[in-house]
């Protein structure tokens, strides 16, 4: 891949994206999987794993602030949080701004991929990783939390599509292992695609976390990078007020974390639970 040559996302037959790759940064495969990074002038640094484009530069803080922000500010009291994915280091870099968090566990299937980001996209991380509270563990999602002992009070999993590595992430196994690793009252949350083009995951997804939890929902981000429409996040509790707080509260809540987000507020916490009928009619017929 040259210069100024066209790089065309695979992640759809038939349709898609393109960027030009104004300058190549890395090309290899890591253990797992084809990574590349490259810069185009309109998104900054872009990174792709096996031929789709995991996050940008230009507009990562609207993915990032949300499945972090929202999850942490609705439980309100929040001390443990687990990172499933997340190697280039943004989704750590929101959690580690929340002050209360006491302990932050990170783990991540590939080490190159935190490694080559360290290197490569260092504004995701800021320097995250040298966080006291961080535990960095390399080892598989679902073997984690059907292993650990340790209890948490939300859990994010910020997977890839279910392709590939990212496919286990999608599994009942790995949904229980969340149930049995969240404290009472926990919050889990995890990318769930572009509800209009990957539908058929969000039911998927619903159907399945509905076996492990008595709230079962999702809410809603747009981020270009992620084409086709609204980006869907998964959200599993067993107290559905969680997912129900008002304005007011969340905005105390917000001024007490001493937040200074670019695209998460209040407001946009508590529209970002309201969704598409077309996504609202399938989830009806699936239940």
């Amino acid at each position: 891949m040259a210069q100024n040559e066209m790089w065309y996302e695979t992640l759809h037959a038939g349709f898609g994206q393109y960027f030009t790759v104004d300058k190549l940064l890395y090309r290899d495969k890591t253990a797992h999987q084809d990574l590349v990074i490259f810069e185009n002038a309109a998104f900054g640094r872009v990174m792709a794993l096996d031929g789709v484009v995991q996050t940008t530069e230009r507009d990562e803080f609207i993915y990032h602030e949300m499945m972090t922000h929202v999850p942490i500010l609705a439980h309100g009291h929040v001390k443990r949080v687990l990172i499933i994915g997340g190697g280039d280091g943004a989704m750590l870099r929101e959690v580690s701004r929340h002050q209360n968090v006491e302990q932050i566990t990170m783990v991540e299937i590939d080490a190159g991929v935190v490694s080559f980001c360290k290197q490569y996209l260092p504004n995701h991380s800021a320097g995250a990783y040298d966080d006291a509270r961080l535990n960095l563990v390399i080892d598989d999602g679902v073997n984690f939390v059907n292993q650990t002992q340790e209890k948490f009070d939300v859990i994010i999993s910020d997977c890839t599509d279910p392709i590939g590595p990212g496919e286990s992430l999608f599994t009942s196994e790995f949904y229980a292992g969340c149930k049995n690793a969240l404290n009472p009252g926990g919050i889990f949350v995890a990318q769930n695609g572009v509800c209009f083009l990957q539908q058929e995951e969000a039911i998927n997804s619903h159907r399945k976390l509905s076996h492990y939890f008595s709230d079962v929902s999702f809410y809603q981000a747009a981020v270009p990078t992620y084409y086709g429409g609204i980006m869907t996040f998964a959200w599993a509790s067993d107290n559905e007020m969680l997912r129900q707080w008002d304005s007011a509260t969340l905005q105390s809540r917000f001024e007490d974390a001493e937040l200074r987000c670019r695209y998460y507020n209040p407001a946009i916490h508590v529209g970002s639970f309201a969704l598409p009928q077309y996504l609202l009619n399938a989830l009806s017929c699936e239940e």
